[in-house]
């Protein structure tokens, strides 16, 4: 089994906000697998989808995003998976708007939602799949800009950026980190 975790904040509010492109990416996925049915569990929810022989748990943390890495650690344990075996998608300040970037470990890169989740499990040796979101304008509180939505020309580019994150993921399960890499992060250049 495997785990992708997508960052995000619960509740209609925050729907459509920079900071929920990791929730939409399962969303996207799901779709994509007949919608398996949300149920509750680990502070989150969670859907299940086969890819090729993998069982794969999509998990979307309820906590908040700063306290992500609570969910996460609560299904990881349960599972027993390894820190390889789980991918956290997420926002990302850095990157320009739908542009990805996949890594098979690294430091949190100042997003508190993957920063707890360093913390929680006590490495940051796992895989992550980040979409850019743009930095905001001068003056625009970060804080502020992730719980916005996107703006109307900005709609289109993270349409597709987060149908390429759910191909990177299924690369991923049936393929492994370093074939996904190879592939999303040269065609996000």
């Amino acid at each position: 089994m495997k785990l992708v975790v997508g960052l995000g904040n619960p509740g209609p509010k925050y729907t459509g906000t920079r900071h929920n492109v990791g929730f939409d990416v399962l969303i996207e996925l799901v779709n994509r697998f007949s919608g398996p049915a949300w149920t509750s569990k680990f502070e989150g929810q969670i859907a299940e989808v086969q890819l090729g022989a993998e069982r794969v748990l999509l998990l979307a943390p309820q906590t908040y995003m700063n306290l992500s890495g609570r969910s996460v650690r609560a299904a990881s344990q349960f599972y027993k998976l390894a820190p390889e075996e789980i991918l956290v998608v997420c926002d990302d300040l850095n990157l320009p708007v739908g542009k990805l970037r996949l890594r098979a470990s690294g430091s949190a890169g100042g997003q508190k939602g993957l920063q707890n989740t360093i913390d929680q499990l006590g490495t940051q040796d796992f895989p992550r799949l980040r979409i850019g979101i743009d930095r905001p304008a001068p003056r625009v509180d970060a804080a502020n800009y992730v719980l916005q939505k996107f703006r109307k020309s900005e709609e289109e580019p993270i349409r597709l950026a987060i149908q390429s994150a759910a191909d990177a993921i299924e690369t991923w399960g049936t393929q492994g980190i370093g074939a996904a890499m190879n592939q999303f992060n040269r065609s996000a250049d």
